[in-house]
């Protein structure tokens, strides 16, 4: 799983549901939470993340991706960001992560950055969270308030990002599943797979669908085949929305209803299931899909936040203090 907008997703949209949170989490995840400690932390994020982004735009999706890995492998506690040493394995060499995972080092300048300001408070964790939000809003779709407060992790598990991490290769209950054992319902597993509107991704994980099968348009099969052979080129590279890649818009449905999924697992939201009318509000209402991802992003950025005297603040994000 990086991910010119139109003028709907110029205001923000501000979500409160803090649905996911255990009690104590709620009582320590504020939006305040840096008020006193780094008032500026925000500021420095998205100035950060919005020069990278105007760099290199496909680095808004990569950064969005990150947050992702992070948040469905034991929760939001930067595990994702922490280099294998001799006596520790991290996640970044999982199926789902390895070659794949991008944006390390904009996250070392951020940290980098904020560590000058206010030396070891803001959190890697709050920092993905932060900057996954940050690049959404850069390339034009809507914000959302966060809850600030996460710890990182000591640990990271290399198991859990091999099992949690939804594979392209899933067909839709494979999807629903996957979600659900997180807490999220089919409706906010397409809201999220949304995301798939800016980025791109490697021929190794959509050449089978490009050359055997049949739910795919195909003239855009045949074009995406120049770039991407029947053998070789494994790490040659396709947007996930060939319409407006570097765009945060609803197009990634619409291309959907015309069978220009890229990955099997994108088109198995519309193949005749039980989530074709979502992708169909969602490819005729972008308000509907802007406010649905927010949504859905909130509750994702509140999955088992570790909080108080759990984890700590890593002063490197790559590695344990």
């Amino acid at each position: 799983m990086a991910l010119s907008f139109s003028s709907m997703y110029s205001l923000p949209i501000y979500i409160l549901c803090l649905c996911v949170l255990s009690d104590t989490a709620l009582g320590q995840l504020s939006a305040n939470f840096y008020a006193t400690s780094c008032p500026n932390f925000s500021s420095i994020i998205s100035s950060a993340v919005n020069s990278a982004v105007s760099n290199e735009a496909r680095m808004g999706a990569s950064l969005l991706r990150l947050h992702f890995h992070d948040c469905f492998v034991n929760g939001c506690d930067a595990s994702v960001l922490l280099d294998d040493t001799t006596n520790f394995t991290g996640e970044k060499t999982a199926g789902p992560n390895n070659n794949s995972l991008r944006g390390f080092d904009v996250i070392d300048t951020i940290k980098s950055q904020l560590e000058s300001s206010c030396p070891g408070v803001v959190s890697c964790a709050d920092l993905l969270a932060t900057a996954a939000r940050d690049s959404v809003v850069a390339l034009g779709g809507p914000s959302w308030n966060l809850a600030f407060g996460r710890r990182d992790s000591i640990t990271a598990s290399l198991s859990a990002a091999n099992s949690n991490i939804p594979a392209p290769t899933l067909n839709l209950s494979g999807l629903i599943t996957s979600f659900s054992n997180l807490g999220f319902t089919a409706n906010e597993m397409v809201a999220l797979s949304g995301s798939h509107t800016i980025g791109q991704a490697r021929c190794t994980v959509f050449r089978a669908r490009i050359y055997n099968e049949n739910n795919i348009n195909s003239s855009f099969a045949t074009s995406l085949r120049a770039n991407c052979p029947s053998s070789g080129g494994d790490n040659n590279l396709s947007p996930l929305d060939v319409v407006s890649p570097t765009s945060f818009d609803n197009t990634y449905f619409t291309n959907l209803l015309n069978q220009n999924g890229l990955l099997h697992s994108d088109q198995e939201l519309f193949n005749g299931g039980s989530t074709d009318a979502q992708v169909r509000t969602y490819s005729s209402n972008a308000a509907t899909f802007s406010t649905d991802f927010a949504n859905g992003m909130v509750k994702m950025s509140n999955l088992n936040p570790l909080t108080g005297s759990s984890g700590q603040v890593r002063t490197n994000c790559r590695r344990t203090n």
